[in-house]
């Protein structure tokens, strides 16, 4: 038996991992008379490897360029130097308030703060070693992923209606909290709704299973609702904002599902080009965030019938929506279809660095699991 109330105590979950109380996040253990503890900040050691991934967007100051232009990229979501140097001339003239001459000079000491040149790839396979992953809850399925759900990447999961993607979705907003493997330490989780799809009740349940306190898991995953795919891109500007802002705290950035919206806004071959256009723009984004800030982006998408399939005698003729944008822009693409009862089964189906496999899982009260036999 564990004794849940002593901090030293290490307990084992269902899937073989180890964790301690996560003190980091005020999100700990239940025992009987105890209260949550309030997360203190990160510590110096932590603070120095945020600071050094990436320079505030207030560092311009010193090369003559005013706050009030400072605040007017802030409101857009740059908040980075790394994020000027993400976005173009073009977007950044958008800006109200930004003259051409303005982007210039804000490009100009840009440059002057961030390195433009190349990198040895072992200068960039060290860079790399930040990368983290968040375990799914099933250890066959983090073992076909290579670890979890990677960061500083976009994963995005398809398959039909009860394959599990709403199910892996809610499970991560508990298991991304948790220390992992590779010394990660847990972090918050933002969550945009798209399908009105989520559940507090359901992370409670998971919560259950790994032993942690409910009000603390739920009062670390910011949650939106998204009505449009315009309001869909604005709530980007948020995340970026919010990522700058608790820097390090945040690890995950959920968007279930991220088509629902396009699909309805968009209909017809005649609006095919504008929807792809403004999906790539928001893809990019996702993209540059999850690079910027070293998050961890997953997303989950829909399928849709393939009338041409039955021509090249495919046996299943269906197929994830978003064609060639999504597919190039998603990192690492999942398969999920459904298995015997609550079995499913999970299959990568673009990796680049991961080999074509499948792996079994099972949706249990506890959130995603492994099969048992």
């Amino acid at each position: 038996m564990v004794d849940t109330c002593n901090p030293n105590t290490q307990e084992t979950s269902s899937f073989g991992a180890k964790y301690i109380e996560i003190r980091r996040l005020g999100c700990r253990p239940r025992c009987s008379g105890s209260e949550i503890e309030p997360r203190p900040g990160l510590d110096r050691k932590a603070r120095v490897g945020i600071e050094s991934f990436f320079q505030d967007i207030d560092l311009l100051q010193k090369h003559g360029i005013n706050m009030a232009d400072i605040k007017k990229l802030k409101s857009v979501g740059i908040c980075t130097i790394k994020g000027i140097q993400m976005t173009t001339r073009r977007a950044l003239c958008n800006v109200k308030g930004l003259s051409e001459a303005k982007v210039d000079k804000i490009k100009e000491a840009a440059n002057k703060l961030i390195e433009p040149g190349f990198l040895t790839a072992f200068e960039y396979s060290e860079k790399r070693k930040m990368v983290f992953h968040i375990t799914t809850g099933s250890q066959e399925f983090d073992k076909l992923l290579g670890g979890g759900i990677e960061s500083m990447a976009i994963t995005e999961a398809f398959g039909e209606f009860r394959t599990g993607k709403t199910q892996l979705s809610h499970t991560l907003c508990v298991t991304a909290q948790l220390p992992g493997a590779g010394g990660y330490s847990g972090g918050k989780i933002i969550f945009i709704d798209t399908e009105n799809t989520f559940r507090p009740d359901r992370l409670r349940d998971i919560a259950d299973r790994f032993n942690v306190d409910h009000d603390a898991v739920l009062d670390n995953v910011l949650y939106a609702r998204a009505y449009t795919s315009e309001h869909q891109m604005e709530l980007l500007d948020y995340v970026a904002a919010k990522f700058h802002e608790e820097a390090g705290i945040f690890k995950l950035l959920i968007i279930d599902s991220i088509m629902a919206l396009f699909r309805v806004d968009f209909s017809g071959r005649g609006e095919l080009a504008e929807r792809q256009q403004k999906l790539a723009q928001m893809l990019s984004r996702l993209q540059k965030i999850s690079e910027e800030y070293n998050v961890a982006v997953f997303v989950t998408n829909q399928m849709t019938a393939d009338p041409g399939a039955t021509m090249t005698f495919q046996a299943d003729p269906k197929k994830p929506i978003g064609g060639h944008i999504l597919a190039h822009a998603s990192t690492t693409r999942i398969s999920l279809r459904k298995g015997r009862g609550e079995l499913r089964i999970a299959k990568i189906y673009d990796s680049p660095e991961m080999p074509e496999n499948e792996a079994t899982f099972a949706i249990t009260a506890g959130g995603i699991g492994d099969a048992k036999e």
